[in-house]
């Protein structure tokens, strides 16, 4: 059961950011000839968004946006917030800004907090939180309840947290959640199965057996979709070997239509990424071999740490009718740590833990392979498109 924080509480470091005495200029101090200090030059105080937005409405626009992510997800941190609401900042300065929202919104009784039975404070839109989504023209129900009953939603956290880095990078991105109810929509019209998005074959006790796969987050890039698996805990025997088969299937073509070109496996500790590792490595072979195994044959070549090409075949048919095999990139795997350190990091500096891996750094939403155009510079979401090019 999750702790209801609705009673005064003292705000601790992940609520209020410290506040650092200010270094006013010494206009006595002289210099060794004997001539006064000029004064320091006081600049204007940076005003960032305001500059273009009026500060009420950045606020509204800061309050919908997180209220929608909440009635979107059930549940949030304030962490997922400095991701969709600031991600162009600098990580310290993100979540400071975070923390004012959220603590905004909890003043005006539209989210409400709780603590988890790991004491990690999570935020549950109210009734009245519904009322100001729906008087914006956005059908929005209260999640309280359903999180009041939660226990350990981190899996559902970290979906969240992984479908908003993608759509912070301009990236169409769904949970799995919402995966299952597009899926159900199309096997009602025959174009899809509803159970699953990519159909693998594994070995059980000696014999052949076939799994439907659901990524638990899913992002549609240009070239293709982008396929995210959050490990949490170590996998069991036939959930390496699926993982093992979705490795081989990067270029396929999965049950909506659309290409796989990336396997991205987010390990929650150093275990589970040394074991997702393991399992690709045991399928790095030289392309020079691809030609001597089945046709559709697809390996493994590692770029770097982490990074991992997948090669199959390509047919291709020459001038005189002739068809003929060549190497071909289908796509990439990419392994890499959950960044569990960030949610952890206190502005006061009583944790060792760093603000690495933010969205200055090539790691979120994925690490981009070096064959791949690196990520964009980022521009705020709370902008209009007009506002972004002022």
């Amino acid at each position: 059961m999750l702790h209801d924080q609705t009673s005064p509480f003292t705000p601790n470091a992940t609520d209020t950011p410290p506040s650092a005495p200010v270094a006013l200029p010494d206009r006595h101090r002289h210099q060794k000839t004997g001539s006064p200090v000029a004064p320091t030059k006081q600049h204007g105080v940076v005003r960032g968004l305001t500059t273009v937005v009026a500060p009420h409405d950045l606020q509204q626009r800061i309050q919908l946006r997180a209220l929608s992510a909440l009635n979107r997800f059930r549940v949030i941190r304030t962490f997922d917030i400095a991701v969709l609401c600031f991600a162009e900042r600098p990580f310290k300065a993100a979540l400071s800004a975070a923390q004012r929202a959220m603590r905004g919104l909890v003043k005006a009784g539209y989210v409400l907090r709780y603590r988890t039975d790991r004491f990690q404070h999570v935020y549950a839109l109210t009734v009245a939180g519904a009322r100001y989504l729906e008087d914006a023209g956005i059908e929005a129900a209260a999640s309280t309840r359903r999180v009041a009953d939660m226990t350990n939603p981190e899996h559902l956290l970290w979906t969240s947290f992984v479908v908003n880095s993608c759509e912070v990078r301009r990236l169409r991105a769904e949970s799995e959640a919402e995966l299952l109810v597009r899926l159900a929509h199309l096997s009602h019209s025959g174009a899809a199965s509803a159970s699953g998005l990519l159909q693998v074959t594994i070995s059980k006790s000696g014999r052949d057996v076939k799994r439907w796969l659901r990524p638990d987050a899913l992002a549609h890039e240009a070239d293709g979709c982008t396929w995210f698996e959050i490990d949490r805990s170590k996998r069991g025997a036939e959930r390496e070997a699926s993982l093992r088969a979705l490795y081989l299937k990067v270029g396929s073509t999965l049950g909506d239509g659309h290409p796989l070109r990336r396997v991205v496996v987010y390990a929650r500790s150093e275990r589970i990424y040394a074991r997702a590792i393991a399992l690709a490595r045991e399928l790095v072979k030289p392309v020079s071999e691809l030609g001597y195994g089945a046709p559709g044959r697809r390996l493994l070549h590692e770029t770097e740490p982490g990074t991992y090409e997948v090669w199959g075949e390509l047919k291709i048919t020459q001038a005189d009718g002739r068809l003929s095999l060549a190497p071909h990139l289908c796509g990439h795997v990419i392994v890499q740590m959950l960044p569990t350190w960030l949610p952890k990091l206190r502005l006061d500096g009583r944790t060792p833990y760093s603000d690495t891996g933010w969205f200055g750094e090539n790691y979120l939403p994925y690490r981009r392979p070096q064959t791949l155009s690196s990520w964009p510079p980022l521009s705020s979401g709370l902008l209009a498109p007009a506002e972004e090019t002022a």
